[in-house]
């Protein structure tokens, strides 16, 4: 079983902060790093690690080839990512504080220039079995997912960025809903408590997480684990990663789950977001040690 992600590539420029900064306030930053970025990238890196086999598509600008080197020593397929000429590659500007806190700008470049022939093209090995992950930072969503679901694959999207419009585009071809829980509320104020997926992923940061079977009825809660947060940033992504690769492992939801959460708390113990990603025996000697 493949994942194939649809999925951003962002360099990341994370700036340390004492605290966010508050609107028309100008502060000096503690320190600054790059590193690999983007909900896809990370959501890639994740499920790799996690030991699942994962097709990146997306682009970048014709630079900055050592972001695909990243991602292919985390064990990603990069053949499906284009260089695109005179387009930059997507980047953001990530603010964090002492507790962990982000704010976050997004530039979306490549990201949101891909070809719709080249995406048919790289999809065309998609079938049963197999998992679209997506989330909202590229263009042709919903054909894609359109595609994916015709073919017979299970489509995962992550609504985040959150864009009401956005959903409502990709929502009648996708199986699995993932979101934080602010975004979950977002969504049913919008579209009701009846969605037309079968399953619900909610993240809910220190809570833990749950999934909904809508087929069955059933709801699968997994609590966080307890551990001191240096930077939250992608730890959805890394969730999510985890989770989709549980799936493809043919893992149950409650497996999938408890990987997906010690994965996630081992991530925000580190500085960064894709290059912080876990390896699975990492993961499961962290879980030998839990009471």
């Amino acid at each position: 079983m493949t994942i194939y992600n649809l999925g951003s590539i962002n360099i990341d420029h994370v700036y340390r902060l004492a605290e966010l900064p508050r609107s028309g306030e100008t502060i000096h930053s503690l320190a600054l790093s790059h590193g690999l970025g983007g909900k896809g990238a990370n959501q890639s890196v994740a499920a790799a690690r996690a030991g699942a086999r994962v097709v990146h598509l997306g682009a970048m600008g014709p630079g900055d080839d050592w972001v695909i080197a990243r991602l292919q020593d985390a064990g990603v397929d990069t053949t499906g990512i284009a260089r695109l000429p005179d387009t930059a590659t997507g980047h953001a500007i990530i603010l964090v504080d002492e507790t962990g806190e982000n704010s976050i700008i997004l530039h979306g470049g490549a990201n949101r220039a891909l070809n719709a022939e080249t995406l048919v093209r790289d999809l065309t090995g998609i079938g049963p079995g197999d998992i679209l992950l997506m989330q909202n930072e590229t263009n042709l969503q919903a054909e894609v997912a359109a595609q994916a679901r015709e073919a017979g694959a299970t489509v995962i999207y992550s609504a985040a960025p959150f864009e009401i419009t956005a959903l409502r585009e990709v929502l009648p071809h996708v199986s699995i809903l993932a979101m934080n829980e602010g975004e979950a509320a977002r969504t049913f104020a919008a579209l009701g408590d009846t969605l037309p997926v079968q399953g619900l992923l909610v993240t809910r940061g220190a809570e833990g997480a749950e999934y909904r079977d809508l087929l069955r009825g059933e709801t699968y809660r997994q609590p966080a684990f307890p551990v001191t947060a240096l930077d939250t940033t992608g730890a959805g992504d890394c969730f999510a990663g985890w989770f989709a690769a549980g799936l493809a492992r043919g893992e149950d939801v409650s497996t999938a789950l408890r990987h997906a959460a010690a994965a996630s708390a081992l991530q925000v113990s580190k500085h960064g977001a894709g290059d912080a990603m876990p390896e699975r025996a990492e993961v499961l000697r962290f879980l030998g040690e839990q009471p």
